[in-house]
């Protein structure tokens, strides 16, 4: 399996690239487009689309912008 990468943008969405699988708190998986590079996850919670990011973000005054501690 290819790598997968997660990054979090800026007062923005999380971006999952590479192939990965997606599974609800039912265990049903969502169907996603092997062609597409990359995801964009909701961190706002005010999608339309949840799971998946619709930009409302933008509009809804979300801010967040966690930074990994470097040692």
């Amino acid at each position: 399996m290819a790598e997968v990468t997660i990054r979090m943008r800026a007062n923005g969405p999380i971006l999952v690239e590479g192939p990965f699988r997606l599974i609800d708190s039912a265990g049903n998986e969502f169907t996603l487009d092997a062609s597409k590079p990359a995801y964009a996850l909701c961190r706002c919670g005010q999608s339309a689309k949840k799971p998946f990011c619709d930009g409302t973000h933008k509009t809804c005054g979300f801010v967040s912008d966690e930074r990994a501690i470097t040692p």
